[in-house]
């Protein structure tokens, strides 16, 4: 049994534990170091977990975590854009352990939830080519492909 709630800061690390995992072979930060290595000394779980915390202290009140017998086991990040009326849902993961088991559904539900109470009238999501099950997931919870991005990476030195 799973139960949602609002996020709160002492959240933090256990977040960054699932993100790491949950996003091994589905970053782009990873394809980078799969090219060039660690860059300024960072690794890629590093620049992840950083974005994370920017994330986190961007709308605090549209974070909401999954726990599982008391413990941590996913969480979602929602931002809101009153100007354009689209909401975005920049990071999402469920503790590997944990799939398979609807907890994603719910959390994705709460965040459209939110983000429709916050005005939104539309949600944005994205995920990777390589991540096939990220896709049929979003499909499957009425996203529709509306584009395909390609990132470049070009060193400087």
């Amino acid at each position: 049994m799973f139960t949602i709630r609002k996020f709160r800061q002492s959240d933090q690390q256990r977040i960054l534990e699932i993100t790491v995992a949950s996003f091994d072979g589905v970053s782009i930060d990873q394809n980078i170091e799969g090219l060039w290595g660690t860059i300024q000394g960072k690794t890629w779980q590093g620049r992840k977990k950083q974005n994370i915390l920017d994330d986190l202290n961007a709308n605090p009140p549209g974070i909401f975590v999954a726990e599982a017998e008391a413990k941590l086991v996913g969480y979602v990040i929602t931002q809101v854009n009153q100007q354009t009326g689209i909401g975005w849902i920049p990071n999402m993961a469920v503790d590997t352990q944990h799939r398979g088991k609807g907890l994603g559904k719910r959390l994705l539900q709460q965040a459209i939830g939110y983000l429709k109470q916050a005005g939104m009238k539309y949600a944005k999501i994205e995920t990777l080519e390589q991540n096939t099950i990220g896709q049929k997931f979003y499909r499957r919870m009425g996203f529709r492909e509306v584009a395909r991005q390609i990132h470049y990476l070009k060193p400087l030195s």
